[in-house]
């Protein structure tokens, strides 16, 4: 009697929508350089579909919100959508995409649609930073100039928009010595940006950048980053045009271990968790005139490029190779689709 063999199916390959703002895409419809200041170049997304199908994954590139919206509505739907769209106006713009794949029922990485739009106002965050116990530098909001009235903050301040990222609207006049100047900056960010200012006590010290990855009570501590602004650098704080010119005035190196890390790193997870952040997220924060960490704004969205975004340069300090960190980002999602035990 012939026995009969059995062939073992291959694993279907699980697919992944990969949605995305292009800088190119905008600039050619008229928008500015620092309009766009957020949205990735071509060669991100070049690296994020090889890191993707290296991990097996099959990846369509799907393109912005509003053709994903399209895709949506035609009854389109993958294993996951990943997504590093940013959106372009409201400061709930980075809750856009996410709201939109929940509206569908469709899994997807990265932030919901509430912290999404929490973490992107400044003061919000940090409000809720502040109510579970971490700190962050006294702050006020600027909805109008007269509000500039009540301000009681020791000078320096910083000021900045309120739902701003990649240093938009921070330049060499964001320190600001006294009120006259901070009126000035004021009144400038608000007609320019549309939106409150933040402005905050200016916080001296060392600057650093924590990455996380994971979400609740798997959340964990990947490493941290410092930095310092070179001699010759358009601004001494990291501004729009210093962070667009990294390369040239920027040095970036691991914060080293000890104490004051470990302090920098409990602070960053803390905040992580406290504003519920999912799949991966970067804590930024910095030192006061004591010496304190304190928290500045968490960045739910960090960019993927390789070697010019700061959550992998972190991973690579770390002995993370850049595959393994879209892994662990996509492991992290997919645990979503599992059923709660």
């Amino acid at each position: 009697m012939q026995r009969k063999t059995t062939t073992k199916r291959a694993k279907p390959r699980l697919r992944i929508g990969l949605v995305y703002d292009l800088r190119a895409d905008y600039l050619s419809m008229g928008y500015g350089p620092e309009e766009v200041g957020e949205f990735d170049s071509v060669s991100t997304i070049n690296e994020l579909d090889k890191a993707l199908t290296a991990l097996g994954y099959r990846v369509e590139r799907i393109g912005h919100g509003r053709r994903l919206a399209e895709f949506l509505v035609a009854g389109r739907r993958w294993d996951l959508v990943f997504t590093i769209a940013e959106g372009l106006y409201g400061r709930s713009r980075e809750a856009q995409v996410p709201a939109l794949l929940e509206l569908y029922g469709q899994l997807y990485t990265f932030s919901d649609p509430l912290t999404s739009a929490v973490t992107l106002d400044k003061a919000v965050s940090k409000r809720l930073v502040a109510a579970a116990g971490l700190y962050t530098p006294p702050f006020a909001v600027i909805e109008r100039p007269a509000d500039l009235r009540s301000v009681k903050l020791a000078y320096p301040v910083f000021a900045k928009p309120i739902a701003e990222g990649t240093g938009k609207g921070v330049d060499s006049a964001s320190r600001i010595d006294n009120a006259r100047q901070l009126a000035t900056v004021c009144t400038r960010l608000l007609k320019q940006y549309r939106q409150p200012v933040l402005v905050e006590e200016y916080l001296p010290g060392r600057e650093f950048t924590t990455a996380i990855l994971g979400t609740g009570p798997d959340a964990e501590v990947l490493g941290t980053m410092e930095m310092t602004i070179l001699e010759g650098a358009p601004a001494k704080d990291y501004s729009f045009e210093v962070k667009e010119m990294c390369e040239k005035y920027v040095h970036y190196f691991e914060m080293p271990r000890g104490r004051l890390r470990k302090e920098v790193e409990k602070l960053a997870l803390g905040s992580y968790r406290a504003l519920e952040c999912r799949d991966t997220s970067r804590v930024d924060t910095r030192l006061d005139r004591e010496g304190k960490p304190a928290f500045l704004e968490v960045n739910p969205l960090p960019g993927l490029h390789p070697s010019h975004s700061d959550l992998p340069m972190i991973a690579t300090q770390q002995g993370m190779p850049y595959v393994e960190l879209i892994g662990r980002i996509v492991n992290s999602a997919l645990k979503r689709k599992e059923p709660i035990k």
